[in-house]
């Protein structure tokens, strides 16, 4: 009798992670895979199911306007209980650091159902840095049967946790498959761009930079577009409520700085391969960037990713408006040390992570 999967997605990273571990799972003869989406983010997700052509199996429509993390996870636990009640899986498996891999993984283990970590192991150390991500990792980790760490560092992290070594599967990560099997696919970007100059791309929506480091951040960003007329910074704002308002009232009067929605995640990949250099405070961007052979300005003090800040293609700034625009400035105004930071180092996968996460659960 087939195993059956049931696979937790709630935001727009997890889908975009679990969207080739879902697909490797349907396509082995072997496998019941089911899909529960939380819309922990709804628009956001769904666009990505889209693209992927992955329709949920149940969908529980938990997103509210401006939701606090103790009522989205209020929200979640029972729902997520019941399906797993009527549904009855023999594995759970959820991707990252999210309220919805949490509760899940938290749901799973209040039923005996074993549960898969897909990108386990990542730790800055400080359980309130990123927040928060590193509890909910944390906590997962605890939860977990299997473990499925992008690199080196990260099965190292859980090995130091106590997590025995025959749990741990060091797969890559399946953010490398997607962006390599959307990178092929050349979607249109959808906003209007001066040709004639350099683009920054800029994602930055961490709760820990709410109030004035993002302040600080929205600042630098216009001082670099003052003082550099060949550039364009094109920023798609998260719509959260710290985010967009600060963002509005500080950026959206200057000219060569373009504020919009979030970009499609096919758009949005080829803004990154257009762009000159990249701004943010995302995972997934630190992951996909140097892939891409783009240097990345990382707007936070702590990663839970360093294998990027190692190879020398990711480089910690802070929510600072001074490191941010002389940092930036050096990639700008230095082509050696463009050069230098744009070398196509990929740490994170080789773009086969799902077809490893699948032969763990299911065999080759």
């Amino acid at each position: 009798m087939s195993p059956r999967i049931l696979c937790s997605i709630g935001t727009r990273p997890e889908a975009i992670k679990m969207a080739p571990v879902i697909l490797a799972l349907r396509a082995h003869p072997e496998a019941d895979v089911r899909v529960l989406a939380t819309a922990q983010h709804r628009e956001l997700l769904d666009e990505v199911l889209d693209l992927f052509d992955i329709r949920p199996d149940i969908d529980l429509d938990l997103m509210e306007h401006d939701q606090k993390l103790p009522e989205l996870t209020a929200r979640l636990i029972t729902p997520i209980d019941e399906v797993l009640e009527r549904e009855r899986p023999d594995i759970m498996l959820a991707e990252g650091d999210t309220t919805t891999v949490f509760v899940s993984a938290l749901a799973a283990f209040y039923r005996s159902i074993p549960f898969g970590h897909v990108e386990a192991g990542l730790r800055t150390g400080k359980l309130g840095v990123p927040f928060p991500e590193e509890m909910n990792r944390t906590l997962t980790s605890r939860l977990a049967r299997w473990h499925f760490a992008p690199t080196q560092t990260a099965a190292a992290s859980l090995r130091n946790e106590g997590v025995p070594a025959d749990r741990i599967h060091i797969t890559g990560n399946p953010v490398i498959d997607a962006l390599l099997m959307t990178a092929e696919m050349g979607l249109p970007l959808h906003v209007d761009l001066d040709p004639k100059r350099r683009l920054v791309l800029v994602t930055a929506h961490r709760r820990e930079n709410f109030g004035a480091p993002f302040l600080q951040v929205c600042r630098a960003l216009r001082t670099l577009a003052d003082r550099n007329p060949d550039i364009e910074i094109l920023y798609p704002v998260h719509p959260n409520p710290n985010v967009v308002g600060v963002a509005a009232r500080e950026l959206a009067a200057h000219p060569r700085i373009k504020l919009c929605d979030p970009l499609p995640y096919g758009s949005f990949i080829t803004a990154m391969k257009r762009s000159t250099l990249i701004l943010t405070d995302s995972g997934g961007v630190q992951e996909e960037a140097p892939s891409l052979a783009k240097p990345v300005l990382l707007l936070r003090s702590e990663t839970e990713r360093p294998e990027a800040v190692a190879a020398g293609v990711v480089k910690l700034v802070g929510p600072v408006h001074d490191r941010i625009v002389s940092e930036a400035e050096r990639l700008l105004r230095d082509e050696d040390a463009y050069k230098e930071m744009a070398r196509g180092v990929s740490p994170y996968g080789d773009g086969k992570a799902a077809a490893r996460i699948t032969d763990v659960l299911l065999g080759g």
